[in-house]
């Protein structure tokens, strides 16, 4: 009797195997697959996390890396400071203190011109006319506009300073024309050359002198001047802040 109870029994599984197999192997393998799926999920969560830790740990130590650079550059440039201070009360001249300040841009004044952009800037004062850095370089000027502060970048045609050209320090005024930066009014008896640096002269009151504008790509003869086509260091995409000269 027992043999038959185990024939039947295997007969019976045999019966529901052939019918109801597929359904079984199909319920095992989707709870399969979301098993596998959710440990390849934390897996890949773990590791991401773990890479971004690594990541910001090597970002930090960078960080402090450059920060103590910054530090050595500050004592330096104070000792340099008092120095310079010290000689220009010797000769009976007002101290030396420029002054920058973080300011953020909020918005593109014209949807249709890239090189507007107004300012977040709350000291400003309607009649001056500021320079603008970008990453130590120079990207333009701030005026007043409708009583609001806004930027003329580099390549706007009023976007005008002056500038020394090279080693020789050849005097030329810098501005925009279709899109390009340009500086004009060069002598025609001075000879700028290509891959020459561009600076500011700092003789305008709007920037310090010795900021660096770009390098000359072309020069072009005129009649009555010659024209230096520049490539700027600062590029025409809007970063979030720049800094803005308060006291030059």
């Amino acid at each position: 009797m027992n043999k038959l109870k185990f024939i039947f029994l295997i007969a019976l599984l045999i019966v529901v195997s052939l019918k109801y197999g597929g359904n079984i192997r199909g319920y095992f393998l989707k709870n399969t697959n979301i098993v596998i799926s959710t440990y390849l999920n934390v897996k890949t969560l773990i590791k991401e996390s773990i890479d971004e830790h690594f990541a910001q740990q090597q970002e930090i130590k960078d960080l402090r890396e450059k920060n103590r650079n910054l530090e050595n550059s500050a004592e330096v440039l104070t000792a340099f400071a008092t120095k310079l201070n010290d000689m220009l009360k010797l000769n009976s001249i007002e101290d030396y203190a420029p002054k920058v300040k973080l300011v953020r841009s909020i918005a593109y004044a014209n949807l249709n011109d890239y090189h507007k952009v107004w300012i977040d800037y709350k000291d400003f004062n309607s009649s001056r006319i500021y320079g603008l850095l970008e990453k130590g370089s120079a990207a333009g000027i701030v005026v007043q506009k409708g009583g609001n502060p806004m930027a003329l970048l580099l390549g706007d045609p009023k976007s005008i300073f002056s500038v020394f050209i090279g080693e020789d320090k050849i005097p030329g005024v810098i501005m925009g024309k279709n899109k390009e930066v340009h500086v004009r009014y060069i002598p025609l008896w001075m000879h700028p050359k290509v891959g020459d640096e561009v600076q500011t002269s700092g003789l305008d009151g709007i920037f310090f002198g010795g900021v660096g504008v770009g390098i000359v790509t072309k020069v072009i003869k005129e009649e009555l001047s010659k024209t230096a086509v520049i490539r700027p260091y600062s590029r025409i995409s809007v970063p979030s802040y720049y800094h803005i000269i308060e006291k030059n």
